[in-house]
């Protein structure tokens, strides 16, 4: 269906102009609070874990009328093991090695180039 989602552990505050600039169609990530224009050290919401990442990838895949079987997941870490794992198609994008056991694909290109031309974007 050409929807392209990110879900990140990192913060929404770098995760959101990226996304923007990007045309992501959904995004999701651990929001800083800011209050009187100053980061507090604290997250607002539930945090962005491994589970968290799995779950939205089925959640998104869901909202598209697809299953996660039909959705690629990429990461590089192993908090990002159950996402691959959640995916019919598993990417490990300049991956730790604990993650490159879990994926279908290894990328050791540092660029989203070779991932736009495998899934044809």
């Amino acid at each position: 269906c050409g929807r392209v989602c990110a879900v990140s552990g990192g913060f929404t505050q770098v995760l959101a102009p990226l996304a923007e600039a990007w045309g992501v169609h959904a995004y999701c990530a651990n929001e800083l609070e800011v209050r009187d224009g100053h980061l507090t050290g604290r997250v607002l919401g539930d945090v962005v874990d491994r589970a968290a990442k799995a779950a939205m990838l089925r959640a998104w895949a869901e909202d598209a009328g697809l299953t996660p079987e039909q959705a690629v997941g990429v990461g590089d870490g192993a908090n990002d093991i159950d996402l691959l794992e959640a995916a019919g198609c598993g990417v490990a994008l300049c991956a730790k090695p604990i993650l490159r056991e879990h994926a279908d694909v290894v990328v050791d290109v540092p660029s989203f180039t070779p991932l736009r031309w495998l899934l044809g974007l």
